[in-house]
């Protein structure tokens, strides 16, 4: 990719080639599955049959361009292709912005006409099997490679069809990663390493995009290696580097309303699979009812994420999503309580919000008045960690009851001498 003068963002070097080549391939290659062999030999043929010769320096780029427009994204793949691209969002044929390395970018790709997006929508949401038309003008789906598509037709969208496009990358950052760019605290990641070793319940919040999930991953790598961990997700966006991780995918209904597996059936599903550490990628539905029962019946070890403003913020939002399961405030106060040792919430800091932090570790409880998330320690941007009420319970819960400090960089009231916690990243 170039960044041009004009502030725009766009693809670099990839061939403008006719609609009705692109058109011919797919044509030649209806009805098959084709690889990567199959795709040249097309590109090849279909050029040669008018009249022109694709030379060394040109194939390659022909057939990733053709590959795109059949397979892929069209124009917009190679925006999924870039690693500093995480969302790709398209507001009409000239109007797609990109989040590259954290900040929102206008973009000056051209996809065509407004009946050029729709298409692309379809095309791309019939990939994961999903109708996309006027009698259902909105969808939710998984791109072959793992990309996330949620796309609305007009008039449900004001003018043109909206697409919104979350890349999932395959590499995921270590915990040394996660502190030389900021994300974790030096002085966190002993007290992250011993909430793993306990096999501590853990809940990771957030906002959409704050790392949540890149969080978790890195958490997962510690875990032993004779450990099995079965991870439930909707899309395969986890990916600890763990030598012993099994996934379960969410299914939605086919066109015809038939095959949905949900996340609740999922959950059931791996209790079954004998399990060291369930994981459920995100709790956004009554599934968190099955996911509590799990926790609360010998399945320590067990994490999870959900999205929330703050971490005090997440008792209401676990109430709100165990309602959706008929659950009370208070069935929901005494699962949450039983099954959560801690949250761990991340968010959005920094010029143009471009820096992700793991800001506070906080531990769950329960008062008359219900469910209860106590601070334990929160950060500030300079990486200084300040202990909350809730320290004690979460040193208990450590086995570390006689610690006064976290370690360097710690403030307190009144200063106590640092003790470190853990071991080194």
């Amino acid at each position: 990719m170039s960044v041009l003068a004009a502030g725009g963002v766009r693809p670099a070097g990839a061939p403008v080639l006719s609609g009705d080549l692109v058109d011919a391939v797919r044509e030649r290659l209806r009805g098959t599955a084709p690889g990567d062999d199959e795709l040249v030999r097309a590109v090849e043929q279909v050029a040669r049959d008018r009249g022109a010769v694709l030379g060394s320096a040109v194939l390659p780029a022909a057939v990733q361009a053709v590959r795109a427009a059949i397979l892929g994204a069209g124009p917009l793949q190679p925006f999924l292709d870039d690693p500093r691209v995480s969302d790709v969002l398209v507001n009409g044929p000239r109007d797609v912005w990109v989040e590259l390395d954290g900040r929102l970018t206008q973009t000056d790709v051209d996809l065509g006409s407004d009946d050029d997006v729709r298409a692309l929508a379809v095309r791309l949401a019939a990939a994961d099997g999903q109708r996309l038309d006027d009698g259902v003008p909105t969808v939710d789906a998984r791109l072959p490679d793992g990309t996330r598509l949620h796309a609305v037709l007009p008039p449900v969208a004001g003018g043109c069809t909206l697409l919104s496009l979350r890349v999932v990358r395959a590499r995921t950052l270590s915990m040394p990663e996660l502190v030389r760019v900021g994300t974790v605290a030096p002085g966190l990641v002993g007290v992250l390493r011993a909430l793993v070793d306990v096999r501590a319940n853990l809940l990771v919040s957030g906002a959409t995009g704050a790392g949540k999930t890149t969080l978790l991953a890195a958490l997962l790598a510690w875990a032993g290696h004779d450990e099995r961990i079965v991870v439930i997700e909707e899309s395969g966006e986890l990916a600890p580097q763990h030598p012993h991780v099994v996934r379960l995918l969410a299914r939605r209904a086919n066109v015809e309303g038939a095959g949905r597996v949900d996340l609740a059936e999922l959950v059931r599903h791996a209790l079954r699979m004998r399990p060291d550490r369930i994981v459920l990628g995100e709790c956004r539905g009554a599934e968190v009812r099955e996911v509590m029962a799990a926790l609360n019946t010998g399945h320590d070890g067990g994490c999870a994420t959900v999205h929330a403003n703050t971490a005090a913020d997440v008792p209401a939002r676990l109430e709100a999503l165990a309602a959706l399961a008929g659950l009370s405030r208070e069935a929901t106060a005494a699962q949450a309580s039983a099954a959560f040792d801690a949250v761990l919430h991340l968010r959005r800091t920094g010029p143009g919000r471009t820096r992700r932090m793991l800001a506070e570790v906080a531990v769950v409880g329960r008062t008359r008045d219900g469910l209860e998330v106590s601070t334990a320690v929160e950060a500030d941007e300079s990486g200084v960690l300040r202990r909350g009420p809730g320290w004690r319970r979460l040193a208990d819960r450590l086995g570390i009851a006689g610690l006064t400090s976290l370690g360097p960089g710690t403030t307190s009231d009144p200063p106590v001498s640092p003790v470190p916690v853990g071991r080194a990243p």
